[in-house]
């Protein structure tokens, strides 16, 4: 379920559960979360899957539940877009704040935050806009290299297809660590992905059956 990589001279964990967690922080971040994505398209009458908010936030628990967390960390995108302010879909981020109340929580202000508006106040997320500088890292939403820290983000929401005989594939989020700029998978169960492509620079692990490997 983890794969333990060394980026700028710090252990950082990649979490099968589309996460990182960053032990010598205690801290765990999590990119492109897209709360209330079903419901946003439901507001505009697209017939869109229920339940994802709580299938997002179960998986959260289980996080939280299984790594010793001193804070949360969103890489921006938290609400998907202002219909994400659905009576049920604040109402499940409410009662899931609620079992755990005093547990700092930051949100890095991504492009569909500016669109959706800051999570409610009584959810007690402190919002701040990028670079957010920590240790050798520069947390951002956008993937756009910073002078001196290593970035780490989201945005772009990488998936890698893997290849077999017989022409069989299969399309697999990743995280893709690069050597000035390394990207997060997005966390939410219903946001799509972009393709990206193994590179010298960079080294891709994808993630399938609750586990991570890297990319030969």
């Amino acid at each position: 379920m983890v794969c333990s990589v060394r980026l700028e001279g710090e252990e950082l964990w990649l979490l099968a559960d589309k996460a990182v967690y960053w032990p010598a922080r205690r801290c765990l971040l999590i990119a492109d979360a897209h709360f209330g994505k079903a419901s946003a398209y439901r507001s505009l009458g697209q017939p869109v899957p229920q339940g994802t908010t709580s299938e997002n936030l179960q998986r959260l628990d289980r996080l939280l539940s299984a790594l010793p967390c001193a804070q949360v960390i969103f890489l921006g995108d938290f609400l998907h877009g202002p219909g994400s302010h659905a009576s049920g879909t604040l109402s499940a981020l409410r009662a899931w704040r609620a079992l755990i109340p005093d547990l700092p929580m930051t949100l890095i202000r991504g492009n569909h935050d500016k669109r959706a508006g800051d999570p409610p106040v009584d959810l007690r997320i402190e919002v701040v806009p990028e670079p957010l500088l920590m240790g050798p890292f520069a947390l951002q939403h956008e993937p756009h290299a910073h002078p001196s820290h290593h970035v780490l983000a989201g945005h772009v929401h990488p998936v890698y297809r893997l290849r077999g005989k017989g022409r069989q594939s299969l399309r697999l989020p990743c995280f893709q660590i690069g050597t000035r700029v390394s990207l997060l998978p997005a966390f939410g169960a219903f946001t799509g992905g972009y393709a990206v492509e193994q590179r010298e620079d960079h080294q891709l692990f994808v993630i399938g059956d609750q586990e991570v490997w890297p990319v030969r």
